[in-house]
């Protein structure tokens, strides 16, 4: 199973990647998928997750050829 892991904003820069293309043989959650694809054990509560461009969260389970995208909240004013 290919997934695309996209990181933007300062995710970025925190996993030194801005994407990558992960191969897995069993289905995963985001949260595994961000464990693995990141380094980091815990996925802080702020980071947002996305799936085919539709938000989701970390207990969504991913399927083959998913595009998963994981960033920070955002902010203006």
């Amino acid at each position: 199973m290919s997934i695309k892991v996209l990181f933007f904003g300062s995710l970025k820069e925190q996993v030194g990647k801005d994407q990558l293309v992960l191969e897995y043989a069993e289905p995963l959650t985001a949260l595994q998928l961000w464990q693995q694809a990141s380094g980091k054990e815990l996925m802080p509560n702020t980071v947002r997750v996305a799936v085919n461009q539709s938000y989701s969260d970390a207990n969504t389970l991913i399927h083959d050829g998913d595009e998963v995208a994981f960033f920070p909240p955002v902010t203006g004013g």
